[in-house]
């Protein structure tokens, strides 16, 4: 019997609140900010084919569906199967454009050919395992008296984490403190419980001077910590910058966050520009992108670490064996993890508590992503509405 046949291409941008949660002053990231309220918006794709299959997939951002009408014409009309072809279709049409965009459309064909054979991603890529473990992975620090303001309670909270079941947790300091501070962080939270779990410093590019990574990573170097992840400003893309600070500590480096798609990871990592391979569904090409490159790196005996929850990063770490752990996030002792919306009807969550007695996460067993979306609420919240048929 022939695969089905996308005949249209649906996006719903639609709005939810977050309370007590306002955006960092320096880059507007999420905050913790007692008594605020941030309402932010998010993307969800629905592909229609002529039969009764859609394929869904709610992720990625505004800017990267701006790109869509650009290669519209690789998706529509073809078969729900024809991932390979679209995935360079769209990798050759969006060039000028960081790829982007690709990776959503990508998602969502994985999620209808998995309807259609009425099997999990996981099972269709080859499963490997359905159990993996997660890291809590915070906020970026505040100024709140009851928030992540301090090295003690960064320490505080990843006690916490400790104590719900996490074997693993990662610093996202704060954007403007001083240097003393960043470091000041990093050993603290080693005196508390870095005999117990593996702990992770993600600066998210903050540091001002290549000299200043060096120093915040020889402090990871005393506590022994799993890695250390885009320390500096120039956005964690320089390899020739990272393999110099590779030779400078000895902490294990995660790159590659912000380098999009196969080939230039593959440039990066052949460069010696990091130790750990960061891949990211949404920026990497999707699931047909995410696979060639924890692929690729096994073969080169690297492990690939998925950026961000999802249950397409679940589907994904099902069926690799080169990965570690489940980035649980962004969580925080004091409010709600950065996460969308009410949008799941059966009980899929990311939430802080949301790990085993064992602190692991589980994929999904229904068809495709495995997740049943509640399309009446991202209908009734939807701002702005397109179709591309």
């Amino acid at each position: 019997m022939a695969a089905p046949i996308v005949k249209k291409v649906e996006v719903n941008e639609f709005t939810f609140e977050l309370k007590d949660i306002g955006s960092e002053p320096t880059i507007g990231i999420p905050i913790y900010e007692p008594g605020s309220t941030r309402v932010s918006s998010a993307m969800a794709v629905r592909i229609h084919t002529d039969t009764d299959i859609v394929g869904e997939y709610v992720g990625g951002s505004k800017t990267e569906y701006s790109a869509f009408p650009m290669f519209m014409r690789s998706v529509i009309g073809r078969s729900i199967l024809a991932r390979e072809a679209v995935y360079n279709d769209a990798k050759q049409a969006l060039r000028q454009h960081a790829r982007m965009g690709m990776s959503q459309v990508d998602m969502a064909l994985w999620d209808a050919a998995g309807k259609y054979f009425e099997t999990p991603i996981y099972q269709l890529l080859g499963e490997y395992r359905t159990s993996f473990p997660a890291y809590a992975s915070t906020y970026v620090g505040d100024n709140a008296k009851d928030g992540l303001s301090t090295p003690e309670a960064y320490a505080d909270f990843a006690e916490q984490c400790y104590d719900i079941g996490y074997r693993a947790y990662k610093i996202h300091p704060w954007q403007d403190a001083s240097l003393d501070k960043q470091i000041a962080v990093v050993e603290e939270v080693g005196k508390r419980v870095g005999d117990k779990m593996d702990l992770m410093l993600d600066p998210f590019c903050a540091y001002k001077t290549f000299a200043d990574a060096v120093k915040v990573g020889r402090a990871c170097d005393d506590w022994g910590y799993y890695w250390y992840e885009d320390p500096f400003k120039d956005g964690g893309v320089s390899a020739f910058a990272h393999r110099k600070l590779r030779e400078l500590i000895k902490t294990p480096l995660l790159q590659l966050e912000h380098q999009r798609g196969l080939e230039p990871h593959m440039d990066f990592i052949l460069a010696d520009g990091t130790d750990f391979v960061r891949i990211d569904q949404d920026y990497d090409g999707g699931i047909t992108g995410v696979m060639k490159i924890a692929h690729a790196s096994e073969g080169l005996g690297l492990d690939v670490e998925p950026h961000g929850p999802g249950a397409s990063r679940r589907q994904c770490m099902a069926a690799m064996r080169n990965s570690n752990y489940y980035e649980l996030g962004l969580v925080h002792p004091k409010c709600q993890n950065f996460v969308h919306a009410p949008i799941f009807l059966d009980g899929y969550n990311d939430d802080l508590e949301g790990i085993d007695e064992n602190g692991h996460v589980q994929v999904s067993d229904g068809p495709g992503m495995g997740v049943e979306l509640d399309w009446k609420y991202i209908e009734s919240h939807t701002i702005d509405h397109v179709v591309y048929e």
